[in-house]
C-alpha cells in the first residue's frame, strides 16, 4: 500500500490572511507616506514665508519705514503673499518697532516677523 504523499503549497485560507495582511500594511503605508509629504509640503511653505518676510524686513530698512506700503501681495518661489506690515513708535525717536506677517494669498498667516527699523533710514 502506497502512503499519499503531503502537498506542498499553500491552502486558499492561509494565500487570503496573507493578502490580507498586506492589505492592512499597505493602507497604513499610503497613510504614513501621505502625512510626511503633507508635512513636508507645510515646512516648505513656512520656510518660504519667512524668507518672504525677512526680505520684508531688509526693504523696511534699506526704503525706510514710511516709503514702503502696509500691506502687499509678494511673489516668490511661484506663489503669490500677502504681506502686512504693522509699525508702532519706541522710545527710542530713531527706531520704529515693525512687525511683518505673511500669509498665501487669500490664506492664514503663516509666519510673524518681529524688528526695529531706523527711521531716517533712506535708499
Amino acid at each position: 500500500m502506497r502512503r499519499p504523499r503531503k502537498q506542498a503549497g499553500y491552502s486558499l485560507m492561509e494565500a487570503l490572511v496573507a493578502l490580507f495582511i498586506l492589505a492592512i500594511a499597505t493602507v497604513g503605508l499610503t497613510r504614513a507616506t501621505q502625512a510626511h509629504v503633507d508635512g513636508v509640503r507645510g515646512l516648505e511653505q513656512r520656510v518660504v514665508a519667512q524668507w518672504v518676510a525677512e526680505n520684508r524686513l531688509v526693504e523696511l530698512n534699506l526704503e525706510g519705514p514710511v516709503q514702503t506700503p502696509d500691506v502687499s501681495v509678494v511673489r516668490m518661489m511661484e506663489r503669490d503673499w500677502d504681506v502686512r506690515v504693522q509699525r508702532r513708535n519706541t522710545d527710542d525717536p530713531d527706531l520704529v518697532a515693525v512687525e511683518v506677517a505673511v500669509a498665501p494669498a487669500g490664506g492664514q498667516e503663516t509666519v510673524r516677523l518681529s524688528g526695529f527699523v531706523d527711521r531716517g533710514a533712506t535708499a
